[in-house]
C-alpha cells in the first residue's frame, strides 16, 4: 500500500497572496501568528502579506526568532510567543526555515505531549493535526509548504534532526513568484539545486512509484528549463521555479530523499552550509554512486535535462549525460564543484557518522555504510 500526503488547497501564480484573507476569514480563524525570519522583514518581503492581512482587518501577531536553520530554542520561544498572541492559526512566510519552524510551533501546540523538541525526530507518533499553517514559500527549493516534512537544528549536539509528520502538512499553499522576486542570485540557484535534488532523489528513491514518477521527472524537467533564468531574474524563470520546486515536493514528502541529504544535512549542522549548496556539490557525486542501483531511470532524467539522443545510449552513455547535465547547470549557476572550502578534514569521521545515522539514508537505492559515505566525503575534498 501507499500512500499521498498533500494540501487541501493550494494557489498558484502571480498574485496569489491576494486570495490568503478569504481563506483565513473562510475557515473562521481570528487571529494570525506570522512566523517570518528577521531578513524577510527588514527587505519588506513579510509587508507584501501583512499588508493584505491589514487591510482585510485581520489581526496578526508577528514572531521572527528564526536562524536560517532554526534551533530547538527557536522552536521553544515560538511555542511560548504563539500561546501568548491568543492566535487560532499561523501564516509562514519564507523559505524552510519559517516553514519548519511553524510546523514544530504548531504540533507541539496541538501535541503539547511532544514538548520537548527533540521528541519530535523521526516518524513521531502525535495524534493530533497541528495549528493550521497557510504557507507562503519565498525561496523556490525547499517546497516545505507541501511537505510533511520538517528539519530543526539541534545546536548543542550539532546535527540536524528530521522529523516526519502527516499532521504538520500546511493546509493551504500559497505559491506566489512574486514573493520570490527578491531572492539574490545566490540564494536562488542554491534552493533552485535543492529542488533539483529533491526531484532526482525522491525519483530514484526505493519507496519511488508510478504516482511519485510522474510528479518528479515533471518537475526536473520544469527546473532544468526554468533556473538559469530565475538566477537571472526573469519573470519566466522565476514562475517556473516556483512551480517546479512545488511539483517535486508533492513528490518525494510522501516516498522520501537519499543520502544526498542526509550528507547535507550535518554540513549545515556543523558549519552552517546553505542547504542547497550542499545538496549541489553532492548530487552528481552521489548519482555516481547510486548508478548500478537505478535501472533504466537516469535515461529519464538525461531527457529530463535536455539531453538529445538519450534513446540510442547504451546504459553507461545515458549515465554519464544525467550525471554532466546536473554538474553543468550546477556550474552555470554559481554553485562551487567540491568541499575543499566548507569541511575541515578531521570532521569527516562525525559526519560520515551522522549522515548515516539520519532519516533520509535508509531512502537511498544503494544500501551503504559509514565507511562508504566517508570515502564519498574524501572524495570532494
Amino acid at each position: 500500500m501507499n500512500r499521498f500526503v498533500l494540501n487541501e488547497t493550494s494557489y498558484h501564480g502571480k498574485g496569489a497572496i491576494n486570495a490568503i484573507p478569504d481563506e483565513i476569514k473562510a475557515r473562521g480563524f481570528k487571529k494570525v501568528f506570522v512566523a517570518s525570519d528577521p531578513d524577510l522583514i527588514k527587505f519588506g518581503v513579510s509587508k507584501k502579506v501583512t499588508d493584505i492581512l491589514e487591510a482585510a482587518g485581520i489581526e496578526y501577531a508577528m514572531f521572527s526568532e528564526i536562524k536560517p536553520n532554526p534551533t530547538i530554542e527557536n522552536v521553544q520561544a515560538g511555542v511560548e510567543a504563539y500561546k501568548a498572541a491568543g492566535a487560532d492559526c499561523i501564516v509562514a512566510i519564507g523559505g524552510g526555515s519559517s516553514m519548519d519552524t511553524a510546523k514544530a510551533i504548531g504540533i507541539i501546540i496541538t501535541n503539547p505531549d511532544f514538548a520537548d523538541v527533540r521528541s519530535l525526530e523521526g516518524v513521531a507518533p502525535t495524534k493530533n493535526k497541528c495549528v493550521p499553517i497557510i504557507a507562503v514559500p519565498t525561496t523556490a527549493g525547499t517546497a516545505a509548504e507541501v511537505t510533511i516534512n520538517y528539519v530543526i537544528t539541534d545546536a548543542e549536539k550539532n546535527r540536524k534532526m528530521v522529523c516526519v509528520d502527516v499532521h504538520d502538512i500546511p493546509v493551504v499553499a500559497v505559491v506566489d513568484p512574486d514573493m520570490m522576486a527578491s531572492m539574490p542570485k545566490g540564494l536562488t540557484a542554491a534552493t533552485g539545486m535543492d529542488a533539483l535534488t529533491h526531484a532526482i532523489e525522491g525519483y530514484i528513491t526505493k519507496g519511488a512509484w508510478e504516482l511519485s514518477d510522474m510528479f518528479h521527472i515533471k518537475a526536473i524537467e520544469i527546473i532544468a528549463k526554468s533556473l538559469r533564468g530565475a538566477v537571472e531574474n526573469t519573470d519566466e524563470g522565476r514562475e517556473g521555479m516556483a512551480l517546479g520546486q512545488y511539483v517535486a515536493g508533492m513528490g518525494f514528502s510522501n516516498v522520501g530523499l537519499g543520502i544526498v541529504h542526509s550528507m547535507a544535512h550535518p554540513l549545515g549542522a556543523l558549519y552552517d552550509t546553505p542547504h542547497g549548496v550542499a545538496n549541489a556539490i553532492l548530487l552528481p557525486t552521489i548519482m555516481e554512486y547510486n548508478a548500478p542501483e537505478t535501472g533504466e531511470k537516469y535515461r529519464d532524467i538525461a531527457k529530463a535535462m535536455g539531453v538529445e539522443g538519450t534513446e540510442n545510449m547504451s546504459v553507461e552513455e545515458y549515465r554519464k549525460a544525467a550525471v554532466d547535465a546536473v554538474k553543468k547547470l550546477s556550474a552555470d549557476v554559481g554553485i562551487p564543484a567540491d568541499l575543499k572550502e566548507i569541511v575541515k578534514a578531521e570532521d569527516i569521521p562525525f559526519l560520515a557518522q551522522s549522515a548515516f545515522d539520519d532519516a533520509c539514508r535508509p531512502g537511498n537505492p544503494r544500501d551503504t555504510s559509514v565507511e562508504e559515505i566517508t570515502a564519498l566525503y574524501n572524495s570532494l575534498m
